[in-house]
């Protein structure tokens, strides 16, 4: 049940050059809502995670968080906020530990730990991604996969008010896949709100209460997954033809 707006995106956009990567985006997050942003490759998804985070500041347009315009804010100062992020291509902190690298993330981010009570959060989470017995490894021997369950463990501890998820799930094998989408659904039971961008449609389906379509940078379809994924104009986007 949704219990008011956390975010909420006023005809945004973002122009590189003369690259229009978002163009005139607008839509809303609820309160315990799971956001699936679609759309295929190109389409603006990952810019528009950048321009909430604050990566990038937009071209135009107004982002507010719990009414609070965040649209000219740093990275650093939306984090404090409440936005905590995945990114599609993993970044660690290669010169600490797995246990440093999520720490950090309580350090730095929006709930602040310190001490015995960051400590014990990070193996709590680590424990909570499958990573207990990594704990003291350096993030260099970690495969990717692993990397991907440091990262989120890092956004978690900061107890974000809005999760980020950029491809979280891209890449991993059946077993994998099935575990990461319930780890996700654990964190909407806890009453997480959480945008998901996501090529794999049955995690959409299975996950997300909602989705915004985009495509060359534009909004171009917006309701239940199941309803949207049938939509001509998004299935054109895709594949390149209604029909297919």
């Amino acid at each position: 049940m949704a219990l008011g707006m956390v975010l909420t995106v006023e005809n945004v956009s973002k122009q590189f050059g003369g690259l229009h990567a978002v163009q005139g985006v607008s839509f809303g997050l609820e309160e315990n809502e799971v956001l699936g942003l679609i759309g295929p490759n190109g389409s603006g998804k990952t810019t528009m995670l950048n321009l909430i985070s604050g990566a990038y500041k937009p071209s135009a347009g107004r982002i507010a968080l719990y009414g609070k315009d965040i649209s000219g804010s740093s990275a650093n100062a939306i984090a404090t906020m409440g936005v905590a992020r995945t990114f599609q291509i993993v970044r660690m902190l290669p010169s600490l530990t797995v246990l440093e690298n999520v720490a950090a993330g309580g350090v730095f981010g929006h709930g602040r730990r310190w001490g015995q009570e960051l400590e014990e959060s990070a193996r709590s989470l680590l424990t909570r991604v499958g990573l207990k017995n990594a704990e003291d490894a350096p993030v260099s021997v970690l495969t990717y996969i692993d990397q991907k369950r440091v990262e989120l463990a890092r956004a978690l501890i900061s107890d974000p008010k809005v999760l980020l998820l950029d491809e979280w799930l891209a890449g991993l094998s059946a077993s994998e896949l099935e575990t990461g989408i319930a780890l996700i659904k654990e964190l909407r039971a806890e009453g997480r709100t959480i945008i998901v961008v996501e090529h794999v449609m049955d995690a959409i389906r299975s996950l997300c209460d909602r989705c915004i379509v985009m495509n060359s940078g534009a909004k171009i379809a917006e309701g239940a997954p199941k309803n949207v994924l049938a939509d001509s104009e998004v299935i054109r986007a895709y594949l390149g033809t209604a029909d297919a």
